[in-house]
């Protein structure tokens, strides 16, 4: 499946992935939000068997085929104590 990925100019390291045919208007209002100025960070060929950084392209494409988008989060830091 052939995917954008959209960076938020609101939050820092949030990114949206929908696929290249997908309805932006679909969204939640809340992301339509997050993402309104729509900054295109890259395009990628999601396949199952592709490896990314914090999910497998198996995880990306079953979660584009239930929901329609993606929303990958910053990581949490843990506290120190």
């Amino acid at each position: 499946m052939l995917c954008v990925v959209f960076k938020s100019t609101r939050k820092a390291d949030t990114y949206l992935y929908m696929p290249v045919d997908g309805d932006f208007e679909a969204l939640p209002e809340g992301l339509q939000h997050l993402f309104s100025a729509r900054q295109e960070a890259m395009r990628i060929l999601v396949k199952a068997d592709r490896k990314f950084a914090r999910f497998s392209g198996a995880q990306l494409l079953e979660q584009l085929n239930e929901e329609g988008y993606y929303l990958q989060l910053p990581p949490a830091h843990d506290a120190v104590v």
